[in-house]
């Protein structure tokens, strides 16, 4: 009965990842080399690739600074009561629990044109929704819980000894971080970066409701490949999805060499 499980498990991980994945590569290469590499020199998909490449680059930073200090916070927030870090525990849990659709859509309903604040910073020349700013905060929205979820753990783990005896002896906060806990944490802020770019690369709904998809201007490479689809360029589409998977891919290898070199099994 066991050697049954074993093998209707290895065929649901054929079914529901390794045959869509040779799907796509074998899809890429319809036209041959030189239909992947036209697929990918085109200057939407140049642009798409870019504008994601600038999303992940300024959502990792702010999303690796402000989990960082969200984790601490909630770990070792003294002046916090138990009910109030509950409380922000579960908004922190949010975006898990919410279609990212449905995160795009309360972003355009509190910053969009026809909103009071949307309107206040379109006044003043600052357009967040169906524009780049827009598409941060929505990948952000989504992927905020990532660092703060890794690097939780490790603190209560560590607990605060170390950090309190630095204190006592005379070290300033931003001492004790650097030389106390920064060491501690950094194996997990390291997985937290890892799944917050793989996260950003792959995010679609969040960013297709606030971005608009408009071609060369808000458009990102998984809603391009949305909309390759939807005009029935499939080889297109391929391409850039090819693209997307070798990038998580090497990231997911990243993750599991840094892994290992910790000493982790």
């Amino acid at each position: 009965m066991r050697k049954w499980w074993i093998v209707l498990t290895y065929l649901v991980f054929a079914l529901l990842l390794i045959a869509p994945l040779i799907k796509i590569i074998t899809g890429a290469f319809n036209d041959g080399f030189s239909g992947l590499r036209d697929a990918l020199l085109r200057p939407e998909a140049l642009h798409a690739l870019m504008m994601t490449g600038l999303i992940v680059v300024v959502v990792t930073l702010i999303n690796t600074l402000f989990g960082i200090m969200m984790a601490i916070y909630l770990v070792r927030g003294t002046w916090l009561s138990e009910r109030l870090k509950g409380l922000l525990n579960s908004i922190v849990d949010l975006p898990f629990a919410v279609s990212p659709i449905i995160g795009g859509l309360m972003i355009v309903l509190m910053l969009g044109p026809s909103s009071v604040m949307g309107a206040f910073f379109e006044d003043i020349g600052f357009k967040i929704v169906y524009a780049f700013p827009g598409m941060v905060i929505a990948t952000l929205f989504v992927t905020f819980p990532l660092m703060v979820r890794e690097v939780m753990p490790v603190l209560q783990e560590i607990g605060s000894q170390q950090e309190e005896a630095a204190s006592t002896l005379g070290a300033y906060p931003w001492t004790t971080f650097w030389k106390v806990t920064w060491p501690s944490i950094q194996w997990a802020v390291v997985y937290g970066v890892v799944l917050t770019v793989a996260r950003s690369v792959g995010e679609f709904g969040a960013v297709l409701v606030v971005s608009g998809n408009i071609m060369n201007k808000t458009q990102t490479a998984t809603t391009l490949v949305y909309q390759d689809v939807e005009n029935f360029n499939v080889t297109a589409a391929n391409s850039v999805a090819l693209v997307l998977i070798a990038f998580s891919v090497g990231l997911l290898l990243l993750m599991e060499w840094a892994k290992k070199r910790k000493g982790v099994s």
